[in-house]
């Protein structure tokens, strides 16, 4: 018996969750959190997002009607797009290294990391992880995927704005560089 499509996404995705595991354990210590209530609520909505797209709508009519005709060719797209895009959050991720932080935290000696996928957006993870939702979304061609796809895009939305007053205030002119050089999600676009 072989190993299907939603098989391969699925091991993809908790590969990566691990990976976020492992590498939490060292951070560096936070100096001061901001907008922590905020962060969280945009936080959980990409958690209910993320549970709506791999519950397949929970079973339920109309959240399991295709939006896609399912075939090998969507299928293929939607894991190939998932992989690129798991793959550029865990760069990402690596590339930030200590500084990362899961809600919108200064941390002692924070650094402004304007290399590798930072130097093509500025909130590089979350990009990675809007398209791999969207590659996802593809692979399964439910309603529910793009319903959880269209959580996830605005939550994230909403936090990098956030994220994007903190970091202005923290490194001021530099960030303002930085901002004014490189797009937020979309590379060249957004």
């Amino acid at each position: 018996m072989g190993v299907s499509i939603d098989q391969i996404i699925r091991i993809m995705w908790i590969v990566m969750f691990v990976i976020w595991f492992l590498t939490g354990l060292s951070l560096k210590r936070t100096a001061q959190t901001r907008s922590e209530g905020r962060s969280r609520i945009a936080v959980y909505i990409v958690w209910a997002g993320w549970w709506l797209l791999f519950a397949h709508g929970f079973g339920r009519d109309p959240l399991t009607r295709r939006v896609l005709e399912p075939s090998l060719t969507t299928a293929y797209a939607g894991l190939a797009i998932t992989a690129a895009g798991l793959a550029f959050a865990v760069l990402a991720r690596l590339y930030i290294g200590k500084n990362w932080s899961a809600l919108i935290q200064v941390k002692e000696g924070h650094e402004l990391i304007q290399t590798g996928p930072c130097a093509l957006v500025r909130h590089p993870i979350y990009s990675g992880l809007m398209l791999a939702t969207l590659g996802t979304a593809i692979a399964y061609g439910e309603l529910s995927g793009f319903l959880g796809f269209i959580m996830v895009v605005a939550a994230w939305g909403y936090k990098s704005r956030l994220e994007e007053s903190a970091m202005a205030e923290q490194f001021g002119a530099q960030y303002e560089t930085y901002r004014a050089h490189v797009k937020g999600l979309v590379p060249f676009v957004w």
